[in-house]
């Protein structure tokens, strides 16, 4: 019988990226690995076309690495190319295909930015207000008074995550929590109380330190403005307005369309991987709960970045980015409202990524929405733990490959400038 905690929702929503104790050893280990955003380009070269045949061979090598199934969809203008290699059923060998819906984690962050972005268009939520002025029973006292809506947004809020406290056993890289909890209901007051029990991670504004209680905060704000469910004020106002077809906050535990199954290794403790693509997503929220495609990832971020869903003022301040470092100093991106910035060998590319159990997920455009690259993957933390650090796998350099062709044409400049970091949430996760 699924657990309830709290009030009970007309909706389940949700899906989330995990920062745990593992986070600084993660991220140190993944920028070993040479996977950090290159330095700004003086004169960055525009990217040069869609080269199919190495976008294939290229995408071919993920698997080839080890990934059980990817699929991407990268424009460049009016030009798509849609690829997908590898398998959606481990058992089965049924294969992955360039149009299945996928859990896309913490890019439900930026739909949930751009519907407070929205709000503030229409002046009923200040961004440089404090949150207590609207929610003085959700983060009441000092915090309340001290902590704004941009700092929720650009996570400078020192606010703590609630994801330890919602899995307990992922800080002995146990899967345990996650098995137990696959139908359990919570709601987001519940997760909002174990944020702020959570250690605080700096003062109000101090540094960018993600936290996903941030955006269930935002997500009550939310619904305060409106008067409205906040998945449905979304799915109204940013996902049918951008003409999304396939992208949802998930109602059930089980996916509706095609879809692949989605397997958690939890760094080789759960051997073999398991399927984790059935399960409640309440725990997350609007922290990250959306299911979407990669071509509907890429017509939301160019909707986005080219004022069909914001105004300009308003896309001004999303885009206003802090440094988002790791414990080494090294740029992960720089992080604005809801969106990311990556400087990349051929230029400035604007996106979010996800991860959550089984799934992982990155969109990256370019300022005027005209090259873009979205990649999904069906196997997370794949790596092996040693020493306290995951050892990067023949994947964490097959997948920059890939998305350095996908998103700047000529990989080897690419790669003689400096490199991506992919999906740099999955370096978050315990």
């Amino acid at each position: 019988m699924p657990v309830t905690f709290g009030r009970t929702r007309r909706r389940t929503v949700a899906t989330r990226t995990v920062a745990t104790r593992t986070a600084a050893v993660a991220v140190a280990a993944v920028a070993a690995a040479g996977l950090v955003q290159a330095p700004a380009a003086a004169a960055p070269a525009r990217p040069d076309g869609l080269d199919r045949a190495n976008l294939r061979a290229l995408l071919d090598g993920v698997h080839d690495a080890g990934m059980y199934g990817v699929f991407s969809q990268v424009r460049d203008g009016r030009e798509e190319w849609d690829g997908a290699a590898g398998e959606a059923d481990v058992r089965t060998g049924r294969p992955v295909r360039a149009h299945m819906r996928h859990r896309v984690g913490s890019i439900t962050k930026t739909f949930v930015a751009t519907a407070i972005l929205q709000q503030v268009e229409a002046g009923r939520i200040e961004l440089d207000a404090p949150v207590g002025r609207y929610l003085p029973d959700v983060v009441p006292g000092e915090r309340g008074e001290r902590v704004t809506v941009r700092m929720l947004l650009n996570h400078t809020s020192g606010i703590g995550d609630y994801v330890p406290a919602a899995f307990p056993s992922f800080g002995e890289l146990s899967p345990e929590s996650l098995d137990e909890h696959r139908f359990r209901e919570i709601a987001p007051e519940r997760l909002v109380a174990w944020g702020l029990e959570a250690p605080r991670t700096g003062e109000p504004g101090e540094r960018v330190s993600y936290s996903n209680t941030n955006y269930i905060v935002a997500g009550l704000l939310l619904e305060k403005a409106t008067g409205q469910d906040a998945d449905r004020y979304i799915d109204r106002h940013v996902i049918r307005k951008a003409g999304l077809r396939r992208t949802s906050f998930p109602e059930r535990p089980r996916i509706q369309g095609p879809h692949p199954k989605m397997y958690e290794s939890l760094y080789q403790h759960i051997d073999p991987p398991r399927d984790y693509s059935v399960y409640n997503m309440s725990w997350g929220w609007t922290a990250g709960s959306v299911v979407s495609t990669m071509d509907d990832l890429n017509t939301f971020y160019r909707k986005l970045l080219t004022g069909k869903l914001i105004g300009e003022k308003a896309l001004a301040e999303m885009k206003r980015t802090r440094p988002w470092t790791d414990g080494a100093g090294n740029v992960i991106a720089n992080y604005g409202l809801g969106l990311y910035s990556m400087d990349l060998p051929c230029g400035t590319f604007w996106g979010h990524d996800g991860a959550v159990f089984g799934a992982g997920t990155q969109s990256l455009s370019t300022p005027d929405g005209e090259r873009q690259v979205s990649v999904a993957m069906n196997l997370m933390k794949y790596q092996k733990i040693e020493n306290g650090a995951p050892v990067p796998h023949p994947i964490d350099y097959a997948m920059p490959a890939f998305q350095l062709k996908a998103a700047c044409g000529d990989v080897s400049a690419a790669k003689s400038s400096g490199g991506l970091r992919s999906m740099p949430l999955q370096s978050l996760l315990p």
